[in-house]
Order: structure tokens, then sequence, then C-alpha cells
């Protein structure tokens, strides 16, 4: 486990093991979620980067809306 320290500006720095291994970049945006008195940072995915994330998927019993007239 990682520690890290607060700044008087309240920032933080994320350790370099961490964002090697998540592949994080600087200006990269993080949603901040609390619950219970726990803080955590969620990278925020792009669109781009999930396509063909799905290739392959069966697309058995998934109705496709029908055209409307």
């Amino acid at each position: 486990m990682s520690m890290t320290t607060i700044s008087p500006k309240f920032q933080i720095v994320i350790p370099k093991h961490v964002r090697e291994k998540l592949h994080l970049s600087p200006s990269q945006r993080l949603q901040v979620l609390e619950k219970g008195g726990v803080i955590t940072l969620v990278p925020e995915v792009s669109l781009k980067s999930l396509k063909g994330a799905l290739k392959g998927m069966s697309t058995v019993g998934v109705r496709e809306k029908k055209k409307r007239a």
C-alpha cells in the first residue's frame, strides 16, 4: 500500500507505480467518490478507448429497435 500527503492547496500526488500500472496521463480526469469515509478515485474512460471492447459478443437474445416508418 502506498501513502500520499495532502498539500496545503488540498492536492495529492498519485504514486508513480500506480500511475504506470493504470496508464494515467497528465490532465486525465478522475471521478472522486466518497462513501462511508472512504475516498475513491476512478479514471474517466473515453468512449474511443472502448471501441471494439464487445467484439465477438454473442447477440443471441438481444433485440434491436425496429425501424419506424
